[in-house]
């Protein structure tokens, strides 16, 4: 049963080919199920030759042995928010980097100071996410704001992909 040679028309068309992608949908149904089975029943320590087993088996059996697995050993586990928070960090002051280099907003100086003191800053953190007197997310403040520093000269007009809050 192959492609037909001349269809008058698309429902007539659908109609013909309805059958052959339902046919190769299940194909794929059973060989994804068939390999499911080959990796669980070693898992689970039973013969594979032996046994035949329905497709709800072979579904059931996987999920109480996912359910069953131990979250520890689970290599996809979700980050903690200590390190989403940290890897965050990284990611913006990689960014901040090469903004700064590109489009030299500060003097050189400044922003190897800026850079040095961020870079310090996310190196203290300890395994759990805790720096000295942090916590895990956003730093509060709990002592007056220190001065802000003199006002900047206006920044040179950098590539029109930087986005400029004002």
């Amino acid at each position: 049963m192959g492609l037909p040679r001349r269809a008058r028309d698309p429902a007539e068309l659908r109609k013909r080919l309805k059958p052959l992608l339902e046919k190769r949908r299940r194909a794929h149904i059973n060989a994804s199920l068939s390999q499911l089975k080959g990796l669980i029943l070693p898992l689970l320590g039973r013969e594979s030759s032996h046994s035949k087993l329905e497709k709800a088996d072979i579904l059931e059996m996987t999920v109480r042995f996912l359910q069953e697995l131990p979250a520890s050993s689970c290599p996809m586990a979700a980050p903690t928010p200590c390190d989403s928070y940290r890897e965050g960090y990284q990611a913006c002051l990689a960014r901040l980097a090469r903004v700064l280099l590109a489009c030299r907003v500060l003097e050189p100086a400044v922003s190897t100071r800026l850079l040095e003191h961020l870079r310090q800053r996310a190196a203290a953190a300890t395994p759990d996410g805790v720096s000295a007197g942090d916590s895990c997310g956003p730093p509060a403040r709990s002592s007056p704001p220190a001065p802000a520093p003199a006002p900047l000269p206006p920044a040179p007009p950098c590539g029109s992909g930087l986005w400029r809050p004002w």
